[in-house]
């Protein structure tokens, strides 16, 4: 990650530079808190020193079984949902198929959709799944997890549980129901809430099956944990600074805004990674996202004009690593303007020019990466984990618990009959 910038125009009254400088050392007292790790969040810290869960020891581990497991296989089904497949999906969706074709399970109650599954199984060879739940009565992958084992045994008999791989946490009635029917495992951190296992087996494993490159994901995080850790020229602080004084101006929604659409499944991540930590006891942003230049057609009306709720961050690559010349057909059709041009300068100044645009309205936060690779998704993971433990500390919520995703499961479990 090269830098992060802001950009705004006649909006001194709450966001001068003045006063975005002595919030940030203001705030200087949580970034020592989070970068020495509080002890009474040591249960939930598993993330916080990138080694723990992707030290030597257990990417080897990971490689290792999913080098057997690719000999054989020509598709992974991942079952999970939030945070047990987020990560892995960003990456995967972000940077297109490798060498294993990664199919999606378990994030949906739909019978359409778990349909459709069952048929594009039908054109595979040789399926394996990988199982990833911390708390394996979340309804989604529990009943996902059955449906599929329902199917292997009809395609491969009796030998349909070499075929499959849990994370689960150890020592749980889960756990001991896969040591018994003789699955393979790999441990779920129990020191690391869903949302922030980017790191850790429930991303890298399906990952590594997939023919992604585990170890630049570390180094890329592990060079931003460095960097986070050891600085106060912070950039985290400084975002969470910046998103913290736009909500107390007024502001109740953050946009984190793309122009690029391969990194959807990035920005869903982002979103339950703030969502779920911060929204707590009446506080927090709203974490929304943007996918442009498409939903300029569709928000840009509302964000020029309507009310005064939202702020962007940017989300901004600099070098796509991708290139298409507008050629000619001989048809004059209004465009020739722009004949020779690359996709990539045109997105590119579609880019500055809504930049140029919001900011009169609104302050913009601009996160600039160098390109899409492992690397870049390994900083950009550790960045916004450290980033948003700050934020919710100046917020005055515990990152950590999420409660309120209980209500509607408590009342789904008792219409369903659970006892």
């Amino acid at each position: 990650m090269s830098f992060l910038s802001f950009r705004y125009e006649d909006h001194s009254n709450f966001f001068s530079e003045e006063c975005f400088k002595a919030r940030v050392k203001e705030n200087i007292d949580y970034l020592e808190k989070v970068q020495e790790g509080e002890e009474k969040y040591a249960s939930f810290l598993g993330w916080h020193r990138v080694d723990e869960w992707a030290g030597e020891e257990w990417l080897k581990r990971y490689e290792s079984l999913a080098s057997e497991i690719r000999k054989e296989c020509d598709t992974l089904v991942v079952i999970g949902v939030g945070g047990s497949n987020q990560a892995a999906r960003a990456v995967y969706e972000a940077l297109g198929k490798k060498d294993i074709e990664i199919i999606w399970a378990g994030n949906t109650l739909s019978a359409h959709s778990v349909n459709k599954l069952f048929e594009k199984l039908e054109e595979k060879k040789n399926i394996y799944i990988n199982c990833i739940a911390k708390n394996f009565e979340t309804l989604e992958p529990g009943i996902a997890f059955r449906a599929l084992r329902c199917y292997l045994q009809k395609k491969y008999g009796e030998d349909y549980n070499s075929h499959i791989i849990v994370t689960f946490t150890e020592n749980t009635y889960s756990w001991k129901m896969a040591e018994e029917q003789g699955y393979k495992t790999l441990p779920f951190p129990i020191n690391i809430p869903g949302r922030f296992t980017s790191l850790s087996p429930v991303c890298l494993f399906p990952l590594s099956v997939a023919g992604f490159d585990i170890r630049a994901m570390k180094r890329g995080a592990i060079e931003m944990e460095h960097k986070l850790k050891n600085s106060t020229d912070n950039p985290a602080l400084a975002y969470a600074t910046a998103r913290t004084m736009l909500k107390d101006s007024g502001k109740t929604v953050e946009l984190l805004s793309v122009f690029e659409p391969s990194l959807f499944r990035f920005e869903k991540w982002w979103k339950q990674l703030f969502g779920e930590s911060e929204g707590k006891d009446g506080k927090g942003l709203l974490p929304m996202d943007a996918l442009y230049s498409e939903d300029l057609h569709s928000l840009g009306q509302f964000l020029q004009d309507g009310s005064p709720s939202v702020f962007e961050t940017f989300l901004h690559i600099k070098d796509p690593v991708a290139s298409f010349v507008l050629g000619s057909d001989g048809v004059e059709d209004g465009f020739s303007y722009i004949e020779g041009m690359d996709f990539s300068y045109i997105n590119n100044m579609a880019y500055e020019a809504t930049i140029s645009a919001h900011s009169k309205r609104f302050p913009c936060l601009i996160i600039e990466i160098k390109k899409m690779d492992e690397e870049t998704f390994g900083s950009l993971f550790y960045f916004f984990q450290f980033a948003c433990y700050i934020s919710c500390l100046i917020t005055g919520v515990n990152p950590f618990i999420q409660d309120g995703v209980e209500a509607y499961k408590n009342d789904m479990f008792r219409m369903l009959g659970k006892k």
